[in-house]
């Protein structure tokens, strides 16, 4: 997709406004805020900001951009972290959070339908008096649609998979307007093509997302967390991998390293011993939380952890798992005015420590500030490299040290990015890793939006 021609845009304002009214805008300020999302990228801000309320709407809009050859870029609140939703090309941004109404909970089939702008924590609020929840927590408070768009998943994927394992049936809006639906509430099917989980992590490029149907699960009858230090990364990584090993059910197990404890307490005014940390949670009935919790217990002992320091009231959980979720936060702290260029990896769990380790080894020989943290029950961590947004020289070298923490992850069998994404800043690494199957998604793209108008320069140029 090649900037467009940019006469289409005033004919195609006026069709927009008669159709939102005032739920359309050109002001500079919210333009601003639709093209830059939680990442060091540079921002892209769209033309046009739409806010529709119903599929109808985004429908419209579709044909509208479609028949002017104008791109479309899908928003859910922004808090991606590959340049997901920068307008590279211009054109109109479709944000959803006006759609963000739970359309329809089955209880009995624990199945709920919502549409793509509530937020993960908004629709648990909604469930909560219904014995069910949702437990994707990618830990910022996105949108569903948004993370459905990017397949994310978070700290509780290790028990409860991702979205692209809890995410049953789609609406989607297609770059002509046309409106499919995809998949059904059942819980498996055999039926055709699976499209469901063709548009589950197409980042916007293949539609617009208007409503999700997700699997739910019932509110565990005991929950108990932990935070548990260890002498060394070598030692909090291997007991890692030995519970996975052992089959231990841990609903969450998230690793901090020194340098992030030590902003997490800056930041959270928190006050955790600042060496390798690991944060637990256990789910279940009382007895299955109290044998989850011993053998964890009995394997971080085996490797020379301090001991548990547990959390059991609701309010305790809250505040461990709030501070674990404001990492971002905690890690600018140890650079104010810095910018966090952040990526992640994800390998079989048994080369997780080899990898961990050889990034710590890296950042150590760049001199850069970058804390770790990860959900390393799956094999998958982040780094957050502090930058001088400013300085082109901390870039380059930033991007150098990417670019070899995602070889290695890559030449051990992994992925460049685990939950963040491809969107325009992995390109690169995508081609390495898939070769030409990068090819037949080209081809899928130009069957589904031959005009290349949807979330151009993502994914693939």
């Amino acid at each position: 997709m090649s900037p467009f021609d940019r006469t289409a845009l005033g004919p195609l304002t006026a069709e927009l406004e008669s159709l939102l009214g005032d739920r359309l805008s050109a002001n500079a300020a919210i333009r601003a805020r639709h093209g830059q999302d939680e990442s060091y990228h540079a921002p892209h801000p769209p033309d046009l900001v739409a806010f529709p309320e119903s599929t109808a709407e985004v429908a419209a809009i579709l044909r509208a951009c479609s028949h002017r050859r104008v791109p479309v870029i899908p928003f859910g609140i922004g808090s991606s972290l590959e340049g997901h939703i920068a307008a590279v090309y211009g054109g109109v941004c479709i944000d959803t959070s006006r759609m963000d109404r739970v359309l329809e909970v089955n209880d009995a089939d624990m199945d709920v339908r919502v549409q793509p702008g509530i937020t993960r924590k908004d629709l648990n609020a909604h469930l909560r008096d219904s014995g069910l929840f949702f437990p994707i927590d990618p830990g910022a408070n996105a949108s569903i649609g948004g993370m459905a768009s990017t397949r994310a998943s978070g700290t509780m994927a290790v028990r409860y998979g991702t979205m692209r394992d809890n995410v049953l049936a789609l609406e989607v809006v297609l770059p002509d307007g046309d409106i499919v639906r995809t998949g059904t509430r059942a819980r498996k099917s055999a039926a055709g093509y699976d499209l469901t989980r063709l548009f589950v992590g197409a980042e916007g490029t293949l539609g617009v997302i208007t409503e999700v149907t997700l699997r739910l699960y019932g509110q565990p009858e005991a929950v108990s967390a932990a935070v548990c230090p260890f002498p060394s990364m070598a030692d909090a990584v291997a007991s890692v991998i030995q519970t996975i090993q052992l089959g231990v059910p841990v609903a969450r197990i998230e690793f901090l390293d020194e340098v992030m404890l030590r902003g997490v307490n800056r930041y959270s005014k928190t006050s955790y011993a600042e060496t390798p940390t690991l944060f637990y949670e256990f789910h279940g009935s009382e007895a299955s939380v109290a044998e989850q919790a011993e053998r964890a217990g009995e394997v971080a002992r085996d490797h020379g952890a301090a001991g548990f320091q547990w959390a059991a009231r609701p309010e305790d959980r809250s505040k461990l798992w709030t501070a674990r979720d404001n990492t971002l936060y905690g890690a600018l702290a140890l650079r104010p005015g810095a910018k966090a260029f952040i990526t992640d990896v994800c390998v079989p769990i048994s080369r997780l420590a080899e990898c961990v380790l050889r990034a710590k080894a890296s950042i150590d020989a760049s001199g850069f500030t970058a804390p770790i943290v990860g959900h390393v029950g799956d094999g998958n961590f982040h780094l957050l490299i502090l930058v001088d947004p400013g300085d082109r020289d901390e870039l380059s070298r930033a991007a150098q040290l990417n670019d070899t923490m995602v070889r290695h992850a890559q030449a051990l069998g992994g992925t460049c990015t685990g939950e963040h994404g491809i969107g325009s800043g992995k390109i690169e690494f995508l081609r390495a890793e898939a070769g030409a199957a990068v090819d037949l998604m080209r081809r899928i793209k130009a069957a589904v939006d031959p005009l290349g108008i949807m979330n151009p320069g993502k994914i693939f140029q």
